[in-house]
């Protein structure tokens, strides 16, 4: 079976082989739950918890823009997911940590919180496989 992974030259690497495939599809799921929950939030009782809903809809772009990256392929893109990851990792551990130190700065919860707890730790999980599976690409 040939290997489709490898590009030729001037072609994009693919990045959604294998693992790469879960990856998108984890991704996806979380891009439609942070996405819904933050619009439905922002829409209806923003004046509640602003900080909690701002954060819940820039998870959603940051876990879009993986997405993107991951579907698009290449080596720009993986760099790009790459350094998305790691600044998803620190959101995931800033907000976190700041949810259990600070819990009344969060009248709600954010995808983040308690290091995404309410998402079965997923958000927690999936920057540190991304990063793995993308440094793996290189």
């Amino acid at each position: 079976m040939p290997d489709t992974t490898s590009a030729a030259p001037g072609e994009r690497k693919r990045l959604v082989s294998g693992p790469g495939l879960l990856l998108v599809w984890l991704y996806g799921v979380m891009v439609v739950g942070a996405l819904s929950r933050s619009a439905y939030q922002i829409s209806t009782e923003f004046d509640r918890a602003p900080l909690a809903y701002s954060l819940s809809g820039a998870a959603a772009l940051v876990y879009a823009f993986i997405t993107y990256s991951l579907v698009r392929g290449g080596e720009t893109a993986r760099k790009a997911a790459l350094i998305c990851c790691a600044a998803e990792l620190a959101g995931v551990l800033a907000v976190g940590a700041w949810t259990l130190v600070r819990p009344e700065a969060f009248p709600d919860a954010t995808v983040w919180s308690d290091f995404g707890m309410g998402y079965l730790f997923i958000p927690v999980i999936l920057p540190v496989t991304g990063m793995l599976w993308l440094r793996a690409r290189r």
